[in-house]
């Protein structure tokens, strides 16, 4: 059997009823923190924009424009949702996966499931096979993938959103390895766009084209079951001879499921995840000293130099670069004492206090963490005074990285209600929240779409 047809029969296997409570409670967590991220990246000029080109083909279906009241035809939605859910860069991220690993699954799901309804239990089991399939392909080909220069959100992810929709519509598994091979030949995803609207596009082309290959597979649709391990198949083309292990992708299929160890990391900062350790040390050093901004002679900041390739940006050029520049990050928690969305608005990027202090920021690897080392969530921050004063904080792994580090329940619910206020009316966010945090209780997933659409009077007073 082929890579792809032993993936799909594992797939296949998956059962709500089987699935440990641990993996049920992280993927409703999962669904709840991506649904309010997506209501708040609706907002975003790129989502506006998707669907504004998209208009043509965009009316007339049967599944919900996330932050409107609008309907499309399945494989749109799929991508003007998949590009809200990472509109903003503040959807949950994957250590196994090094990328985002909701958000190019569930609004494939969402749009799937409205076309064909099915019960929260099912909607829950196919996003745990989603997830487990994109991150055991991601152990097999990474760090080689991402630091190539891939983007396995979109690279890695469309796998996951192929076999969650599989999945679903309970293909069988001669049927899915069909559709995860077409899969293959649309993953797509560079990393030179990131700090453009092209890196949210990643990934609702990726919600899309996961939809679109399953639903071409369910039609007889053929490609080749053996595009991962072909000399000219996914693995080759994509990392090259030498740099992957195709055996991971099987090895400890689900014992533990990814969903549960390493587990996702929720983000309670709107930008790059490869900021957030830094961004918490400073706000550590914030809480424990009277830091005096005047009086900062110097700040170093370091990080992994896996992560620091793509946010040593000391000078951005906009809102969404200021999202990958470490030094912008660290400067405002240092001047605010948090990051929030607002932050990365307007032209709040190019405040001449915060470039003030962008100016004293030096980003570098950090000394004592080897590429290959097992410290890469880490960052430390040192800040040298004008009198020779010097203070520091080391991070192992910003909080809500992983099961160890969780963001709280509370913490989590409050971060929905600020992202969900951005579309929806204030009394209609908390009961959202409830009904999507017991997700597996629910009847029909139709019902739960209902629950997200803003009502029609609100957007005519936002003009949306």
């Amino acid at each position: 059997m082929t890579l792809l047809e032993q993936i799909a029969g594992k797939i296949a296997a998956i059962r709500h009823d089987d699935l440990p409570a641990e993996a049920v409670t992280a993927a409703r967590r999962a669904v709840l923190d991506t649904v309010g991220v997506t209501l708040a990246g609706s907002r975003e000029p790129c989502t506006r924009i998707a669907e504004r080109v998209l208009a043509a083909e965009a009316h007339g279906g049967e599944c919900l424009i996330f932050g409107t009241d609008r309907r499309a035809p399945p494989l749109t939605a799929a991508l003007v949702n998949g590009t809200a859910s990472h509109a903003l860069d503040f959807d949950d991220v994957s250590n196994s996966l090094g990328g985002h690993p909701s958000a190019p699954i569930l609004p494939a799901l969402f749009a799937l499931a409205e076309t064909e309804d099915c019960d929260g239990r099912a909607f829950i089991a196919a996003f745990v096979a989603g997830f487990e399939t994109e991150t055991r392909i991601a152990r097999a080909v990474h760090f080689h993938h991402y630091e190539k220069g891939w983007h396995p959100t979109a690279t890695l992810g469309v796998f996951g959103a192929t076999a969650a929709c599989c999945h679903l519509m309970r293909l069988k598994p001669a049927q899915t390895a069909q559709a995860l091979a077409i899969a293959a030949s649309l993953a797509s995803g560079i990393k030179a766009n990131f700090g453009t609207m092209t890196k949210p596009l990643h990934v609702g082309h990726t919600a899309r084209n996961g939809l679109f290959a399953a639903m071409l597979a369910r039609e007889g649709f053929t490609a080749n079951a053996g595009a991962l391990e072909h000399k000219q198949g996914f693995l080759m083309v994509f990392n090259g001879e030498g740099n992957f292990d195709a055996e991971k992708m099987l090895a400890g299929w689900g014992e533990p499921y990814d969903i549960v160890k390493p587990g996702i990391g929720v983000k309670q900062h709107p930008c790059c995840g490869s900021t957030h350790p830094a961004i918490d040390a400073m706000l550590a050093l914030r809480a424990k000293h009277n830091i005096q901004i005047g009086r900062v002679a110097r700040i170093d900041s370091w990080t992994h130099p896996r992560r620091l390739a793509h946010t040593d940006r000391p000078d951005p050029q906009s809102g969404l670069d200021a999202k990958f520049s470490v030094q912008y990050c660290v400067a405002r928690a240092l001047i605010a004492g948090q990051i929030v969305l607002e932050d990365f608005e307007n032209e709040h990027w190019d405040d001449e206090t915060t470039r003030a202090v962008m100016r004293r920021i030096h980003a570098a690897p950090h000394p004592a963490m080897a590429a290959d080392g097992d410290e890469y969530l880490g960052a430390e921050v040192k800040v040298t005074f004008d009198d020779g004063r010097v203070i520091s904080e080391k991070i192992g792994a910003a909080l809500g990285r992983g099961p160890d580090n969780p963001l709280s329940d509370e913490a989590l619910t409050a971060k929905f209600a600020n992202c969900a206020a951005r579309a929806l009316p204030r009394d209609a966010i908390e009961p959202l929240a409830r009904l999507l945090m017991s997700l597996d209780q629910a009847k029909s997933l139709k019902a739960v779409a209902a629950a997200i659409a803003v009502p029609p009077m609100v957007l005519r007073a936002a003009r949306i």
